[in-house]
């Protein structure tokens, strides 16, 4: 099967190429607007690119399958950590508390910040870095690549996983929305009479 028809689709009988430049209409600045109002979590991927510890902000988590156990995130190709993931076998993907807000902030900032406080973090028997205080965190195989347009996609096979037991850490995750930070309220609370 030629490239052309693995990416086609139909549409009123005819086939057509599946061409993402033709989305009439659709401006990037349009796009991100609509897509800063979907509140996030936030997570931070580390990893080891055997010369030395590697990681960067992630929002666009989500978990893929329960059996086998799939995750999947996205990275920019333009990003200063592509080359590093694509050489990865393995990586962990912490699942960030609001008590981590700054380590959202570091990580986001240029690479050779983001792990120049050795406090914050330590290694795994497996080699990768792991994040202090981060209530849950899941260690993956990198299992596929895919790309996707401007990122690529990484799906990753679950192998260790981590909950703290603490409620304190685990009870507010860190979440993205509008350019800022903030921590989940539950509805139905007494504040709001319900």
């Amino acid at each position: 099967m030629s490239d052309r028809a693995e990416n086609a689709e139909t549409v009123d009988g005819s086939d057509l190429p599946r061409d993402h430049r033709l989305a009439p209409g659709i401006c990037a600045e349009d796009y991100r607007a609509a897509l800063r109002r979907h509140p996030a979590g936030v997570t931070i991927v580390t990893l080891d690119s055997g010369s030395g510890p590697v990681g960067f902000t992630a929002s666009s988590f989500s978990s893929v399958s329960l059996d086998p156990p799939l995750v999947s995130f996205n990275i920019a190709n333009t990003s200063s950590s592509i080359d590093a993931l694509h050489s990865a076998d393995s990586l962990v993907i912490h699942l960030l508390g609001e008590h981590q807000q700054h380590l959202a902030q570091r990580f986001s900032r240029s690479a050779d910040q983001r792990f120049a406080d050795e406090s914050l973090w330590a290694r795994l028997d497996t080699g990768e870095p792991v994040l202090h205080g981060t209530p849950s965190w899941l260690r993956v195989i990198v299992d596929q690549l895919i790309p996707v347009g401007d990122h690529t996609l990484v799906i990753g096979l679950v192998t260790r996983v981590h909950a703290e037991a603490d409620d304190d850490s685990a009870s507010a995750p860190l979440l993205y929305h509008e350019g800022r930070y903030y921590r989940p309220t539950p509805l139905g609370s007494a504040n709001n009479g319900n």
